[in-house]
C-alpha cells in the first residue's frame, strides 16, 4: 500500500464542531506522508465532485474513513457521499452485483472491481468501550465492527477488504483526546507498517 486516500466525514452539529475528527484526519495525513506514502484527502464539509472522488478510489491502495458515529453508524453526509460516488462509479468501482442470468441465486456481492485494495474505519463515539465489549451492555458484546456491518458489506461489494477498525470511545462524557491521538498513531504505525 503506497497510496492512501483519507476521507474526513467529521461534520459539525449541535455541541460538536468536528475538531476531534479533524485532528485524527490530520494525524493520519501527517504520519503517512512522513512515512513516504502518497496521500490524498477529501473533507466532506468542503464539498466534492463525484467523478473526482471515483478517481481517488481508483488511485488509492487504501482508503481511511474518519467519521463520528451518528445514531449507531456513519453520519448522513458520509452515507450520501457513498451513495453518490459509488453510483457514479458503476463500471469503474464495480461491474455489477456479481450474479449471472444463468444462476441468479448465486454470486451476489462478487462484482467489485477494487480487488486487492483495502479500507479502514476510524470513528469517534460517545459510547464507552464497555458498551461494545460486555455481553450485558448495550451492544451485547458484539464489538464495534458489528455496528458497521452494512458499511463493511457496501465496501466488500466494490471489492475492498477491511483493515482493523480504530475507535475513540466516550468522547463527550469522558474524553481522553491526547491518549486517543497517541493510540491512533500506534494503530496507523501497525496497520501501515510505518515504524
Amino acid at each position: 500500500m503506497d497510496k492512501v486516500f483519507v476521507i474526513n466525514a467529521g461534520t459539525p452539529y449541535a455541541f460538536a464542531k468536528g475538531d476531534l475528527n479533524r485532528s485524527l484526519h490530520d494525524t493520519a495525513l501527517s504520519l503517512l506522508t512522513g512515512a513516504g506514502y502518497q496521500v490524498r484527502s477529501t473533507h466532506l464539509t468542503e464539498g466534492y465532485r463525484e467523478e473526482e472522488e471515483v478517481a481517488k478510489f481508483l488511485w488509492a491502495d487504501a482508503i481511511i474513513y474518519q467519521m463520528p458515529a451518528w445514531w449507531m453508524g456513519a453520519p448522513w453526509p458520509l452515507k450520501k457521499y457513498i451513495d453518490e460516488v459509488f453510483t457514479v462509479g458503476h463500471g469503474q468501482l464495480f461491474a455489477d452485483d456479481g450474479r449471472s442470468a444463468a444462476n441468479p441465486a448465486l454470486g451476489y456481492g462478487t462484482g467489485g472491481l477494487l480487488q486487492g485494495r483495502k479500507y479502514m474505519i476510524s470513528s469517534t463515539w460517545n459510547a464507552p468501550r464497555h458498551a461494545f465489549e460486555a455481553k450485558d451492555d448495550f451492544f451485547e458484546g458484539k464489538g464495534i465492527d458489528a455496528v458497521y456491518f452494512p458499511f463493511h458489506k457496501a465496501h466488500e461489494l466494490i471489492g475492498l477488504q477491511a483493515l482493523p477498525t480504530f475507535a475513540c470511545f466516550d468522547v463527550v462524557k469522558n474524553p481522553e483526546y491526547e491518549h486517543d491521538l497517541q493510540r491512533y498513531k500506534r494503530h496507523l504505525e501497525q496497520v501501515f507498517n510505518t515504524r
